[in-house]
């Protein structure tokens, strides 16, 4: 790994500090956030392309939006299941789903991605939107890790996520100082997203640059090659 790709920042927070955090924002995220991140998300959905009858993963599927839209793609012969951090978001998620009469297509639960509660070649596809870079740095490859290993040989992950560059920009660096500042509040921070996939064994399909607040965001697919 080149000089630079060690240089991305590390996540100071706790997992039980993220999660109490994430419980207490939950009634609030999409207030927050949701707007933001709809059109990289929206992207990343599409880009996965999930078909008819296809089982699907969607890792830190927060409030939801990602996953309703995941359950129409499957259809009543497939299953969508999230897993989360947070208590919080799940309960915001299952009224989403609620709402959308798709209770019967998704099953949802309480969890760590670094360690995932399912065999070996599970899913057809996983998704992650703006999770992937809220981990700490040396456990991002033990995620990726497990994405590869529930994942059937020929599957595809989808990831979303801040992406850094060879060049920040100024809205890079600053956002980063208030990750250093404020680790509580600014909980990621970009990170070299397609190298990261392919250090994982990936192969990429389809990388796309997207900007939120000015802050560059990848919408990249990926392959698990076949044996």
């Amino acid at each position: 790994m080149n000089q630079s790709r060690q240089e991305i920042s590390r996540v100071s927070r706790s997992k039980e500090e993220a999660r109490a955090a994430y419980d207490r924002l939950s009634r609030w995220y999409d207030v927050l956030a949701a707007r933001s991140e709809r059109r990289p998300r929206e992207s990343g959905v599409r880009k996965l392309a999930v078909g008819d009858g296809e089982k699907v993963l969607e890792i830190g599927c927060g409030t939801g939006h990602s996953i309703v839209a995941l359950a129409r793609s499957v259809g009543c012969s497939g299953r969508v299941y999230g897993i989360d951090l947070s208590r919080g978001m799940l309960d915001v998620t299952r009224r989403r789903i609620g709402k959308a009469a798709l209770l019967g297509r998704v099953h949802l639960l309480r969890g760590d991605a670094a360690n995932l509660p399912f065999f070996d070649g599970s899913f057809d596809a996983v998704l992650m939107t703006f999770t992937l870079e809220l981990f700490d740095t040396p456990e991002i490859p033990a995620v990726l890790h497990e994405c590869h290993r529930v994942l059937r040989d020929g599957g595809r992950l989808g990831v979303v996520a801040m992406a850094r560059k060879a060049r920040e920009g100024i809205m890079v660096r600053l956002y980063e100082w208030a990750h250093r500042t404020f680790p509580k509040y600014f909980d990621c921070r970009p990170i070299f997203l397609r190298h990261t996939l392919e250090d994982a064994a990936f192969e990429i399909v389809e990388a796309t640059a997207l900007s939120m607040w000015g802050l560059p965001v990848e919408v990249v697919v990926v392959l698990k090659p076949q044996p």
